[in-house]
């Protein structure tokens, strides 16, 4: 970027020796003489590539706080293009100013408000300019202020649109860790002003997720519904619940609430029988509510199906919010390109890989495998953030954290101090190499969290709590993917049973597929280093980029959007600040 001081220097030195102010200088209006040596002293072309500088554009910011807000894009965008205008041609605007301007009306599909980024008026502007003549040196000015609003607009509806309205980094209570969507937005509006080429689809102001074009197709499908009124409440009177073969009332009401758009005949008395296919689309919204699938309506299903349209409605628009706050690319370059996604409130892994193992290219990852976890409990929630996978850990020992060391195993150990040794476990020292101490030797009354200095672990057996495997992408929070002895877990409608880390159902699958690039450990080799009894780590040729997100309303490849309790509370919370 130009030094502010020298962009000074040039104009009042070319400006000074005319006896009149730089061009872009806010600092009054000239007189008709002034006017004239302007026009005299730029040709029709040198005025079609009429300049701004870095006073004029820093004073029309400072007028307006959400302009100011952005100053640094600002700066780097006009920096890049030597103070150049960007919106004019041949001293018309470009067809690109209207498309911004439509873009802000139509905001409201994607979730956002026009008001927020309508701060000036820019067909006042417009046909002010329109109306002067073009050697009137105060529509150079207003040129130049045409331009500079235009910017700073852009940025500011582009930094919502591409990185969300809330800065998670920036509000502690919006729970967030996942790495920050770096886009560059002043490299995305040289795109749309066709200045440079781009394989992401900034020149059309289009989104960068397709799960947030899904999410943002179902808030327009979603809207236009509470437009016609949106669905009927079911009530079952003294009831307690409906379930296949029922006659009511409250059946006919059921069929409203399960198909909203469609007219039923009230006095037909065949659709106050709980049928067949009412019991199907009973199942289909269980499954797609996360709900035990019995085609019973009653409990959790009643009480779910009674959320008014409009908290779904906000629950889209703050999961598309979500989708903003993803980088733009889901894989670095310098890594394998494939990602492992867990989606704590969906209980469930995916991994998605580009076939062709093409860094340079963007949205084109296959799912390959998908398996249903076991997250966090409420008090020891799984944190949300993304990282990259290092190491496989066959048969692993199992570090036991201190805090449960305290809470869990001191009072069994006061109980039963034979306790350690029923849970394959033992007490060792924190070290490289660590050696055996007796847990007899402990005062296990006065440990702690804090002043506990040894180690407790479990040995690689059928009893570990990580089971088999673990994946391993060392972290702050001591966090990673592991098997698990209890598998009838998994069976379970809501899993949210360990104490932070996530477990897999599937780990052998998930083991050789990040292990395929290694020829010596097939799947033969993997099950003699699970049953070997000895801890066996594998270092990844290369890191795999892993995400553990938090997504309560998604669309599934089918086109069937999903809802899901918020686990954690983390809607809410971000919901105040949305919409706050």
């Amino acid at each position: 970027m130009i030094p502010y001081n020298l962009i000074n220097l040039k104009y009042s030195l070319i400006f000074g020796l005319l006896g009149v102010l730089s061009v872009g200088c806010n600092s009054g209006s000239s007189d008709s003489s002034t006017s004239n040596s302007v026009a005299g002293l730029f040709s029709k072309n040198e005025i079609a590539q009429s300049k701004t500088d870095s006073t004029f554009v820093l004073d029309y910011i400072n007028k307006e706080p959400k302009f100011k807000e952005h100053k640094d894009l600002m700066f780097l965008f006009y920096g890049d293009r030597d103070y150049k205008l960007a919106w004019f041609d041949d001293n018309e605007l470009v067809p690109q100013s209207e498309k911004l301007l439509s873009t802000i009306d139509h905001a409201p599909k994607e979730g956002l408000e026009p008001r927020n980024y309508r701060l000036v008026d820019f067909d006042a502007m417009f046909n002010k300019y329109k109306e002067m003549s073009p050697s009137d040196s105060a529509r150079l000015k207003l040129q130049q202020e045409i331009d500079v609003a235009l910017t700073a607009t852009y940025f500011v509806y582009a930094s919502d649109f591409y990185r969300g309205r809330v800065n998670p980094q920036n509000v502690s209570k919006v729970s967030w860790g996942v790495r920050n969507n770096k886009i560059k937005l002043h490299k995305a509006l040289q795109t749309i002003l066709k200045e440079r080429e781009s394989t992401y689809p900034y020149y059309e102001f289009e989104a960068l997720h397709h799960g947030y074009v899904q999410l943002r197709d179902k808030l327009s499908e979603y809207r236009a519904l509470q437009e016609k009124g949106g669905w009927p409440k079911v009530e079952l009177g003294d009831r307690k619940l409906l379930q296949k073969g029922d006659t009511a009332k409250a059946v006919l009401a059921l069929r409203k609430r399960l198909n909203p758009e469609q007219n039923f005949n009230a006095n037909d008395k065949k659709l106050q029988v709980y049928d067949a296919n009412l019991e199907r689309q009973v199942k289909q919204f269980q499954m797609l509510h996360g709900l035990k699938q019995d085609g019973v309506v009653g409990g959790n299903t009643l009480s779910t199906m009674n959320i008014p349209l409009e908290e779904r409605i906000d629950q889209i628009m703050i999961n598309m919010e979500r989708w903003r706050w993803i980088p733009k690319r889901m894989v670095p370059k310098k890594l394998d390109q494939k990602y492992i996604w867990v989606n704590i409130p969906e209980y469930k892994l995916y991994v998605y890989e580009d076939p062709n193992n093409d860094p340079e290219a963007d949205r084109k990852y296959e799912k390959v495998l998908e398996m249903p976890v076991i997250v966090g409990k409420t008090m020891h929630s799984t944190p949300i953030f993304s990282d990259k996978l290092e190491y496989v850990v066959m048969a692993p020992y199992w570090n036991v954290p201190n805090s449960i060391v305290e809470n869990e195993i001191k009072p069994k150990m006061l109980r039963n101090p034979g306790y350690l040794a029923s849970q394959n476990m033992e007490v060792v020292t924190k070290e490289k190499n660590p050696q055996r101490v007796s847990e007899y030797d402990i005062d296990w009354a006065s440990v702690t969290e804090q002043n506990f200095t040894y180690r407790v672990r479990q040995k690689p057996g059928p009893k570990n709590s990580l089971g088999q495997i673990k994946f391993l992408f060392p972290n702050e929070h001591a966090v990673y993917l592991h098997d698990t002895p209890a598998d009838a877990l998994f069976s379970q409608t809501q899993r949210d049973f360990s104490h932070g880390c996530v477990r897999v159902e599937r780990p052998l699958d998930l083991a050789k597929y990040v292990l395929k690039d290694m020829p010596e450990w097939d799947e033969n080799r993997i099950r003699e280093a699970i049953n070997g009894g000895e801890e066996t780590w594998v270092t990844l040729p290369k890191q795999v980029q892993v995400y553990l997100v938090y997504f309560t309303a998604w669309v599934d490849e089918s086109g069937q959007i999903h809802f899901r309790e918020d686990l954690y509370g983390h809607d809410n919370k971000l919901e105040q600040e949305y919409f706050g």
